[in-house]
């Protein structure tokens, strides 16, 4: 047996190696920020491999801020990994403790909204997993907004006071 693959098996090996494996330390940031509470260092660890039911990305917030807006959502269930800091995950109503080390269960559905906090010094770097269920619905409860959400991003973004009559404009 020969100690070396041959070359069409390392080729292959490549290929599959950059469908389906990421390194979440390894894959680059960008800045997502609206100030005064907004800011989060964020990346698509799943984009550019094969999944095609679950997604991953990789946020760290620094202290004082939050990566997004307490929302839900109706088809999409969602799971954080800490990975490193300490925050406070804002849930249904409630603010709980977390740290490195956790897992987060977020089902789907208005019973749940839900963000993460950084209530602490230093960064708080999570992984977030979730369905990609497409189209999905967001609410937003703070505000009182609603999200539709396609495999291109948002399609729509409303309060729910500037909606229309089902019937409006129809013959």
């Amino acid at each position: 047996m020969s100690d070396t693959a041959p070359e069409a098996s390392t080729d292959r090996a490549a290929e599959l190696r950059r469908k389906l494996i990421r390194n979440h330390q390894e894959v680059p940031r960008e800045l997502f920020q609206r100030a005064p509470l907004y800011e989060s260092r964020v990346a698509g660890v799943s984009d550019g491999t094969l999944a095609r039911k679950l997604g991953c990305g990789i946020d760290t917030v620094p202290p004082g801020k939050q990566s997004c807006p307490y929302h839900f959502h109706h088809t999409q269930e969602e799971m954080f990994i800490i990975l490193a800091g300490e925050g406070t995950l804002r849930v249904a109503g409630e603010q709980l403790p977390v740290k490195a080390g956790d897992v987060i269960f977020i089902p789907c559905g208005p019973d749940y909204p839900h963000h993460l906090i950084n209530t602490s010094q230093a960064d708080l770097s999570y992984l977030s997993i979730s369905t990609q269920e497409r189209p999905e619905v967001c609410e937003y409860p703070d505000s009182d907004k609603i999200g539709v959400f396609s495999n291109k991003g948002p399609a729509f973004l409303q309060r729910r006071d500037a909606g229309l009559d089902y019937w409006d404009g129809e013959p």
